[in-house]
């Protein structure tokens, strides 16, 4: 029997020491890295239209009984009231302090999967902790967990292609033989094209115009086949793995914020001994001391205009006080062009070297977190980071402190002191990247109008 969280922090006792150190498999996404390069696929969800094959990276949770909704309220910041079918939402959960344990999208399905009438979709983080209670709940509430493509050996349920850009649009009416119907942000609407049925979810991985599109995947072939057809004309462009990564930082996604399920609490002291250790995720970046340092609430992550106060949930009362004066607030951090070509020099040249700066990603930390200064005081942290190709950009998303305002020039402490055990971290100095504070997204459609369509 592999060895379970409890016990891992029972060997080692602190749960930052752990997960700093811990090997744990490298984030990669189980699709070609690149069709063409991965610069000019990650231009094109701006410039023309993308296709991004979702099929294979995402883990799902397929959801079926009478009382699905009144556990899955109990412990989400999300209303209710909404769930019919039709309708997503990105779930999100809290502890009892209100610190985000995780989120994923939850789909209420037009047709459901066998008998599952709703799917999870994310990371396992969350997937983990709604299992959990599943398991205990007593309710009637059943689950198919399908794990992604790197530990399946049978194909998924769904095909998951996202359709985006400033022509996604044109493709769809050229599908369709007329104008695409108005549908709703988070709302799943039926297209029929491809000679079948095809379900899309108005969103987009990259906060631009389009679709979700998914259904069986034995008819994933033929609905992309169409998808490339229609969208010859206007400069269609498979995306690979390499620019998909980066997607989170256009649309101002934090992947992977660190789960809030160290607390003393009986409940997580249960769920520590119900998660094996495997499933816990490695910490990478700077920012050290009491894991209270990694935690973040939906305010944090600009997650709020999910909290809904309408239903007793784990963490509400701690929400209720949080959102009179949050602490924190999601912005992008633009790096200084001259410190990164520093980094990248330092591996050229003799002399001590920086910690390795992957393009297009830099994450080397399941959960990346690096410290934000402004003038040697810590005002924040930074976590998704990577080059963003359309406006020649390294950037990271970042919380900070909400009286740090947009222009405020702050510094990335990049790399670790000392470097941890991980085998992926290399012996390194830590350096400090100038930054500059901007709005997250950083793009002002992803911001505004992308939601409201």
């Amino acid at each position: 029997m592999s060895e379970t969280l409890a016990q891992a922090l029972d060997r080692v006792g602190d749960p930052v020491e752990l997960l700093r150190n811990l090997n744990y498999p490298p984030v990669t996404f189980p699709v070609q890295p690149e069709f063409t390069n991965w610069r000019t696929e990650s231009r094109s969800w701006n410039e023309t239209v993308a296709l991004m094959d979702q099929s294979h990276h995402m883990t799902q949770l397929f959801l079926e009984g009478d009382d699905l909704a009144e556990v899955l309220s109990g412990i989400a910041v999300n209303t209710f009231t909404n769930f019919r079918p039709g309708i997503a939402k990105q779930l999100i959960s809290v502890n009892h302090d209100g610190h985000v344990i995780g989120d994923g999208i939850l789909f209420h399905l037009n047709r459901p999967v066998g008998t599952h009438t709703a799917v999870l979709i994310g990371h396992h983080v969350l997937i983990d902790w709604v299992r959990f209670h599943l398991e205990r709940s007593g309710k009637d509430v059943r689950y198919r967990l399908e794990a992604n493509s790197h530990n399946r050996d049978e194909d998924p349920s769904f095909y998951r292609y996202e359709l985006q850009g400033p022509r996604a649009h044109d493709v769809l009416e050229k599908l369709l033989g007329g104008p695409v119907p108005e549908v709703k942000f988070f709302h799943i609407h039926e297209f029929e094209f491809a000679g079948t049925t095809v379900q899309g979810l108005r969103h987009g991985m990259a906060g631009q115009p389009g679709f979700e599109f998914f259904g069986p995947y034995e008819e994933g072939e033929k609905v992309r086949q169409a998808l490339l057809d229609a969208g010859e004309e206007f400069g269609i462009t498979r995306i690979g793995a390499k620019a998909y990564s980066v997607t989170p930082l256009e649309s101002g996604w934090v992947p992977t914020p660190f789960p809030a399920i160290f607390s003393d609490h009986e409940l997580f002291r249960e769920y520590r001994e119900w998660l094996p250790l495997v499933r816990a995720g490695a910490i990478g970046g700077s920012v050290g001391g009491p894991v209270e340092n990694f935690l973040l609430t939906p305010y944090d992550l600009g997650l709020h205009r999910s909290v809904r106060f309408d239903h007793d949930f784990i963490g509400r009362e701690a929400l209720e006080r949080i959102a009179e004066a949050p602490a924190r607030r999601k912005v992008s951090l633009i790096w200084e062009a001259e410190d990164v070509a520093k980094i990248l020099e330092s591996q050229l040249t003799p002399g001590p070297v920086a910690k390795y700066l992957e393009f297009p990603k830099a994450r080397y930390g399941f959960y990346q977190f690096d410290d934000v200064q402004v003038d040697g005081r810590t005002v924040g942290v930074s976590t998704d980071a990577g080059y963003v190709a359309y406006d020649q950009l390294y950037l990271s998303l970042a919380s900070v402190d909400v009286d740090v305002p947009e222009g405020t020039r702050v510094e990335v402490m990049w790399g670790e002191n000392p470097p941890s055990a991980k085998a992926n971290v290399e012996a390194h100095e830590q350096t400090r990247i100038r930054a500059t504070v901007a709005p997250a997204p950083y793009h002002e459609y992803a911001r505004t109008t992308y939601r409201d369509l």
